[in-house]
């Protein structure tokens, strides 16, 4: 067996130790080593693209490290999807070699810049997700003007803005542009420094330095960069000998006229336990929130998805159920997604509204928000400048009629009370009026950009 193989034996019994058999049987250990013996670049490889992109999502740094670990010398590890006519050589792990423990993964996709490659020229190249990229951003107004923000300042020639301070909820997209921003600043400027990392790696990185007495090296590490993007640097709130290595290495960046991108989930003023020296030196750029995803947005972001992997089918109406009801964030999005996909791969059953709500069942319980017919018929009074009488009075102009049918299917949609309930919420109706009602509502969505309009508004409301 080469060098290799026996790193890639002891790199699969340690996953399998840390991320646990379950994972381990399901995602990792279909995964092959290619044929070959390099050492410096190693490739793997499966069966299916589906698993090919869960594999790079969740494990790709992780194969790194180990890989790393057992053979200094690795470069880059390159997750792939074999030919169908290729036969890939599948080793059957040993016994497990005693190996230091390591914390069990993440199954969250996050900044993956803490390790780096050393390009053949010598310099040091951030690891960067192939995947984060300006072309698969989805946008929409409410992150609009952070793309065309990052746009502008990985565009060459002179530096219009710096830094860049990017603050929005968690998984709504800021990491996806700092990794965007590298690799666009990258293409155009091959030869630049560029370094991305998040707070708390700046942090461990700096009293590593302190304490290996080498700090000198760690700033011109830093300061030397053409572009640095810091993510979540909320974390270093509290820290103050970090707090003033972070400032001084500001102004360095900014005094040099370089490039700098800083990421946190709130907007500066909001950041406590940051020094205020701090603060003035980043409310100085340009500042710009990213606001939690609509609806639409949401529903985009699965279409994209979905056509990135043709070999997955999923009904629409299954992706509507998830952008209407998993609303966090885009990465708990994509994650939901993944989930149904998987489990109808491992178990042979099509993907339908019923398998999504059985598969995703605490999920989307954790996401729900309780609302009632009381509110529904408040918020559609407001909507369209009506009384609350005005729904449950007999009236039957359209100007009434119109939005008591919205309410209704709204009701429908977003409680759990049987039909003749909401009949009687509605002025003593018939159930059978709820029915046609929801079913007018369904087709005029189709039909009538402004009913779909104020459906999507309301239920936006409604479910905060």
């Amino acid at each position: 067996m080469s060098d290799l193989a026996r790193a890639w034996a002891r790199v699969r019994a340690n996953l399998r130790r840390s991320a646990g058999a379950r994972v381990f049987d399901q995602w990792l250990a279909p995964i092959a080593l290619a044929d070959g013996d390099d050492q410096i670049d190693v490739r793997l490889t499966l069966s299916s693209a589906f698993m090919t992109n869960w594999v790079k999502s969740h494990y790709a740094e992780r194969l790194l490290h180990e890989f790393r670990a057992v053979l200094p010398g690795v470069r880059s590890v390159a997750i792939d999807t074999a030919p169908r006519a290729a036969a890939p050589m599948v080793l059957t792990a040993p016994a497990p070699v005693a190996a230091k423990p390591v914390a069990a993964p993440s199954t969250t996709p996050g900044p993956v810049a803490a390790s780096f490659e050393r390009a053949p020229d010598g310099v040091e190249r951030p690891s960067l997700d192939p995947r984060l990229t300006f072309d698969r951003f989805v946008v929409d107004p409410s992150n609009m003007v952070a793309l065309n923000a990052a746009q502008a300042l990985a565009a060459p020639g002179a530096v219009r803005f710096s830094p860049l301070f990017l603050h929005g909820g968690t998984g709504q997209g800021k990491t996806h542009l700092l990794h965007a921003i590298a690799h666009r600043f990258l293409a155009e400027h091959p030869q630049a420094r560029v370094m991305l990392l998040s707070a708390e790696r700046f942090m461990f990185e700096f009293v590593a330095a302190m304490r290996a007495r080498d700090t000198f090296a760690f700033k011109a590490r830093l300061r030397g960069c053409d572009l640095l993007l810091i993510d979540d640097l909320q974390f270093i709130a509290g820290k103050d000998v970090t707090q003033d290595e972070f400032f001084h290495t500001v102004n360095e960046i900014m005094a040099a006229g370089k490039r700098l991108v800083i990421a946190a989930d709130r907007a500066p003023q909001l950041l406590d336990g940051v020094e205020a020296r701090i603060l003035g030196r980043l409310a100085s750029g340009l500042t710009v929130d990213i606001r939690p995803s609509s609806p639409e947005l949401r529903r985009a972001v699965l279409a994209r998805r979905i056509a990135e992997t043709p070999d997955v089918r999923v009904p629409a109406e299954v992706l509507d159920l998830l952008a209407e009801r998993i609303t966090s964030s885009i990465r708990e999005l994509e994650g939901a997604l993944t989930r149904v996909t998987a489990y109808a791969m491992l178990t042979g059953q099509p993907i339908d509204l019923a398998f999504a709500t059985q598969t995703l069942g605490d999920m989307l319980r954790g996401h729900q928000r309780r609302v009632t017919i009381d509110q529904i018929q408040k918020l559609v009074c407001e909507h369209f400048e009506l009384k609350p009488l005005d729904l449950v009075s007999a009236r039957r102009a359209r100007a009434v009629a119109r939005p008591r049918q919205i309410a209704m299917y709204l009701s429908k949609r977003l409680t759990t009370r049987s039909l003749p309930e909401i009949g009687r919420k509605f002025g003593g109706r018939d159930h059978s009026t709820v029915i046609h009602a929801v079913r007018r509502i369904e087709e005029l969505r189709d039909s009538d950009r402004e009913v779909d309009q104020a459906v999507h508004v309301l239920m936006g409301q409604l479910q905060g």
